[in-house]
């Protein structure tokens, strides 16, 4: 054992200053890294950090200019992907790529499918007997609970991650490589993950997590890296590390720093919302939201947040209720409706709902109101970009150009674009669904500034989300939501950490002593 209590054994993998320059961009500037077996370390950086080129030079996919890698000491030259698997090193991305129509044992041994031998006819035919049998076995050591010949089309997504990590396993992986792997798991199939990643370690594999969640960091991992701008500028033992000073490292600022002031809501009722029911997402639901007021609702996966802001937009044809603006009562049946009347909505899939990849940032942002950049029945190119230049300039959007694609841009830049698509409708009210999902501290950071600057100009925002740092930091009031019922509000003032958690997931807490006067580290919500 070392001095942190960590077990002194050799590292498998190891990074001694690692360079990669794209042209003019120098995205590793002497990274240094180790991986040892039994341990996960945790790689911390906010978007544009090196992350990503490290994970891709790791498996070969780019090789370093400056530098070495080293496998058990000695230097190895990652020129292609199969050298990388080669020498036992796997990634798990966030986003899995299976062939659905096959079986969990044929994704697994894809490409590399065991052959009949020995008998005559039959040389070169696959053996689907010892094949099934194999993945069957990689699959039980990951607790997979499915069997080996079940449809990947029949298996859910926190399911397809251990078709993944078990076929890392029949690659006698030696370092296994987790990039963003809970982005869209739930809460429970989050924890069940965190013990597959325990089970790794125990097994003695070498673990590589990658994540921007703080409280993954601190339930699994042993060490961190941090990278910024491309460079290792911390690192140490997750056992004498705090959230403060990670983000510090992360982003060269301090928490503090993350959430603004944000102004108070003026009183006057804007939106009233009455018995908003559906027959199986959530029932009952009502609420006020105030002029310039953040109104955030939080709860667990599946507590009816996001279905009920889709029934506010005319997309949950089977919700009933009523809905009041400005003491009118409100028609809506389709989305035109609610957009007619001011109301605005940021999906949470922001690549797959919010926004399209392949457009370019000018056509994103004049997607939801087509006719404000047209002339007669024609687009009009010079009204779109004016459009553009005003949002990327209002923004601060970082792009090449207004003709970037959307997927040029990172994930924070991206959302403020879908952001921006609404805000060029002038709305009065915007309905933010898990707005810093899958990004970093310094994206987080850009949105919740552009949050409180709408409240600002005077608009109001629903801001639906599962980090209970990010309601607890902006919302002047709070909604918990569990099983499709609003269970309890909290003003800001006198909201507590323990009695928003217990809200949300039914438990019993005694009476706190006094209004909180604290924000909670996430180590502190997860203990």
């Amino acid at each position: 054992m070392n001095d942190a209590g960590l077990p002194s054994t050799p590292p498998v993998l190891q990074l001694r200053g690692l360079h990669k320059r794209f042209g003019a961009t120098h995205a590793l500037r002497g990274v240094d890294l180790d991986l040892v077996p039994g341990q996960v370390l945790a790689l911390i950086g906010e978007n544009g950090a090196g992350k990503s080129t490290l994970v891709k030079t790791l498996t070969g996919i780019h090789q370093p200019d400056e530098g070495e890698i080293l496998v058990d000491g000695r230097p190895l030259r990652l020129d292609r992907v199969d050298a990388a698997r080669e020498a036992g090193i796997v990634a798990v991305h966030q986003e899995t790529v299976m062939f659905e129509a096959l079986s969990a044992a044929e994704n697994i041994f894809v490409g590399r499918q065991p052959l009949r031998s020995g008998l005559p006819g039959r040389l070169g035919m696959i053996d689907w007997p010892r094949m099934n049998q194999e993945a069957q076995r990689v699959l039980d050591q990951v607790g997979a609970g499915f069997s080996a010949t079940t449809p990947v089309r029949q298996l859910s997504l926190a399911q397809r991650h251990l078709i993944e990590i078990a076929r890392a396993l029949s690659q006698q992986a030696r370092v296994v490589i987790l990039d963003e792997p809970t982005a869209a798991l739930s809460q429970q199939e989050i924890r069940d993950f965190y013990g597959l990643v325990r089970g790794l370690r125990d097994q003695g594999l070498a673990v590589l997590f990658i994540t921007h969640k703080f409280d993954e960091i601190f339930a699994v991992c042993d060490r961190y890296v941090v990278l910024r701008d491309g460079a290792s500028v911390g690192g140490g033992v997750i056992a004498q590390a705090s959230e403060p000073a990670l983000v510090a490292l992360m982003a060269g600022r301090t928490i503090e720093q993350i959430y603004p002031p944000v102004p108070g809501a003026s009183g006057e009722v804007l939106l009233q919302v009455q018995h908003l029911s559906h027959p199986t997402e959530f029932r009952d639901l009502s609420f006020e939201l105030r002029r310039g007021e953040i109104l955030g609702f939080y709860g667990l996966v599946g507590a009816g947040r996001s279905e009920a802001m889709l029934a506010l937009m005319g997309l949950n044809p089977a919700a009933t209720g009523e809905v009041r603006l400005d003491g009118q009562r409100l028609d809506i049946r389709r989305p035109g409706d609610a957009i007619a009347a001011g109301i605005a909505f940021v999906p949470e899939e922001r690549q797959r709902q919010g926004g399209i990849l392949g457009f370019s940032v000018r056509h994103n942002m004049s997607l939801a109101g087509l006719a404000r950049c047209a002339r007669g029945p024609w687009l009009s190119p010079q009204r779109e970009s004016v459009l553009a230049a005003g949002m990327i300039e209002r923004l601060r959007i970082k792009t090449a150009s207004q003709d970037t694609p959307l997927s040029g841009l990172s994930g924070g830049n991206q959302q403020k674009v879908i952001i921006a698509k609404w805000l060029g409708l002038n709305p009065r009210i915007v309905i933010l669904d898990e707005p810093t999902k899958g990004i970093d501290v310094g994206a987080k950071q850009a949105v919740y500034h552009l949050i409180a600057e709408m409240v600002e100009q005077g608009l109001s925002v629903i801001l639906v989300s599962s980090e209970l740092p990010e309601v607890m930091n902006l919302a002047h009031r709070i909604v918990v939501m569990r099983r499709g019922v609003a269970v309890a509000e909290f003003d800001r003032a006198q909201a507590q950490a323990e009695a928003i958690v217990a809200a949300a997931s039914g438990a019993q807490l005694s009476p706190p002593a006094g209004p909180a006067a604290f924000r909670p580290s996430v180590q502190e919500l997860v203990a």
